[in-house]
């Protein structure tokens, strides 16, 4: 995936406007204050999908704490993702739906794949400055290890609380 990604660390992050599985809006620029977890995902109702989600689902107290939010991405529809949100028991998690203009945030964030029509699996951590603090791109079939997301997230809420 080298030379890909067209964004970087340090960056600016890109606003956008989204909806979730209930229909609400999402607009990243409201979350300014918080940390963000852009986890972008190829294809609801796969399996390597559904853990990555469910694994949010699960921290979804540990990113509160850490004064973070996640959100699922992905180039399905709306009626789509709030199925597959039932089905796979995802109640607070936010999956938004990058369904029309068809990718166009996977886009703007350079992780859409052209000849596929999906986005890359990655994850992208935008500071509570609306700075890119981390960006990973996996395997389509690798599950994103949670555990990294924790551990970024746990440096960016230290460096918070002891700063004035």
């Amino acid at each position: 995936m080298e030379g890909k990604i067209n964004i970087t660390v340090g960056d600016k992050a890109p606003d956008f406007v989204l909806f979730d599985q209930y229909k609400k809006e999402f607009r990243l620029a409201d979350f300014k204050g918080k940390n963000v977890i852009l986890s972008f995902h190829p294809f609801a109702w796969t399996s390597v999908c559904a853990q990555q989600m469910q694994s949010l689902e699960r921290h979804w107290n540990d990113f509160k704490e850490l004064n973070s939010i996640s959100v699922g991405i992905n180039a399905d529809s709306i009626p789509s993702k709030k199925a597959w949100a039932d089905f796979i028991d995802i109640k607070a998690t936010r999956l938004l739906s990058d369904f029309w203009p068809h990718g166009d945030i996977a886009k703007l964030y350079c992780i859409f794949r052209n000849e596929e029509g999906f986005s890359e699996r990655a994850n992208i951590i935008i500071n509570k400055e609306g700075i890119i603090d981390f960006i990973k791109v996996y395997e389509i079939g690798e599950l994103p290890d949670i555990r990294e997301i924790l551990t970024q997230l746990k440096k960016l809420y230290e460096k918070e609380i002891t700063q004035p």
